[in-house]
């Protein structure tokens, strides 16, 4: 039997190892600006839009290279991609750290985009697939337990290496953080592959797996375009909401104490997709994230000023974001099987990155021109046209299970 069908590392440690490579992932790469921002902008002189662009930069270039990363993921397990995650983390934030212009500080987000898209979720779900095959759900959902937890653990850390090493010390301290525990752990539960057999395998079983489903061409087609409406929607809002929430009447205090409660309601939702999601198909998980999504926007949008609204209206939010991120790697698992599993998450990553890297910034410019009304207006439309999508597309699922 092929060596990663089943490892023999327990998967607890696995999904442990990985789980805290994702959260210093997502930590000094999606969630960098909000900490890091102001202290640059302040140390260098540089705009703020081209410092925070810099995640955009990064996004771009991660949904770039996903569908390669995908293929290479298909063919070679996960170990090689996950491990030059790293290498690029470490390169990107070093370069970023030492960055004497602005040019060269955008040329490390290049190399922290290729981080992001050999090492964030989309990447490691497709490892988590080739690993576990049918049985990634579980594993997948414990992942995303960890990396709710990103913001929580590395926005104080960053402030406080800020604080005592200066923001340049800061990126180089992540560097070496990746060099010294992401590398290590994720070489030593990312078992190693031969890279014929691995080929090889992977080409049988392709060729063995099931059948593909009817409707399949339109069903990939919107399940595209239900993660990216979901991922640029979530952006924005995840981006933004300090501003929504003081639109909605509360001071900035009261709206940080409101957004802290983000993180959270999807640690929350997840949780108990975790103690239940073996029970049911995870096209609901899917159809209850953008049902949640909407419903919290509606409320925002709705204008209530009461406190406890607007605290029901983050936790339901907050809840609906937080299963999105499981459903974008559970569901086209169960779709379309474990063969075809990593080519297609890297297909399906490629316009939801791009989507996500464009989205703050076209939220900004609607913000700025007409107004957070309407701002908060179209994402409520938007929500509401993905809950339409994702019953399109449990119609056509239903129709293929069906024809199945």
């Amino acid at each position: 039997m092929h060596g990663e069908v089943k490892p023999a590392l327990d998967r607890r440690v696995v999904i442990s190892a990985l789980g805290i490579s994702q959260i210093l992932a997502w930590g000094s790469s999606f969630y960098f600006p909000a900490v890091f921002a102001e202290p640059i902008v302040r140390d260098t002189g540089w705009s703020l839009g081209m410092v925070v662009g810099g995640t955009s930069l990064g996004l771009l270039v991660a949904g770039l290279i996903s569908p390669q990363v995908g293929r290479l993921i298909g063919r070679h397990g996960g170990r090689p991609v996950l491990l030059a995650s790293s290498l690029f983390y470490a390169a990107g934030l070093a370069g970023v750290g030492l960055a004497p212009v602005l040019p060269v500080y955008l040329l490390g987000w290049v190399l922290i985009g290729a981080g992001m898209g050999t090492g964030l979720y989309d990447a490691v779900f497709a490892a988590l697939g080739r690993m576990y095959g049918n049985e990634a759900r579980a594993p997948i959902t414990n992942l995303t337990l960890f990396g709710g937890f990103a913001s929580t653990v590395c926005w104080p850390l960053s402030a406080f290496m800020i604080e005592h090493a200066g923001w340049r010390g800061a990126c180089l301290i992540y560097a070496g953080l990746h060099l010294l525990f992401s590398l290590p752990l994720q070489m030593a539960v990312v078992r190693p592959a031969q890279a014929h057999r691995a080929a090889a395998a992977a080409e049988a079983s392709v060729q063995a797996g099931p059948p593909r489903i009817a409707h399949e061409a339109l069903i990939f087609a919107l399940l595209a375009i239900v993660l990216s409406l979901a991922a640029g929607i979530g952006s924005i809002v995840v981006v933004h909401l300090l501003i929504f929430l003081q639109a909605r009447g509360v001071d900035f205090a009261t709206a940080v104490s409101l957004g802290a409660l983000f993180g959270p309601a999807q640690v929350g939702a997840r949780v108990v997709e975790r103690l239940f999601g073996a029970r049911y198909h995870p096209i609901w998980t899917m159809i209850a994230a953008c049902t949640l999504m909407a419903l919290g926007l509606l409320l925002l949008w709705s204008g209530f000023l009461l406190l406890l609204l607007l605290l029901l209206t983050i936790l339901i939010y907050g809840a609906g974001y937080g299963v999105s991120w499981i459903g974008r790697g559970t569901l086209p698992l169960a779709l379309f099987g474990p063969a075809r599993f990593p080519q297609l998450m890297g297909r399906l990553a490629f316009p939801s990155l791009i989507v996500q890297a464009l989205a703050p910034s076209a939220g900004a410019l609607l913000i700025e021109t007409a107004g957070v009304d309407a701002a908060i207006a179209t994402l409520t439309v938007l929500a509401m046209l993905n809950l339409a999508l994702i019953g399109v597309l449990w119609r056509f699922w239903r129709l293929s299970s069906g024809a199945a």
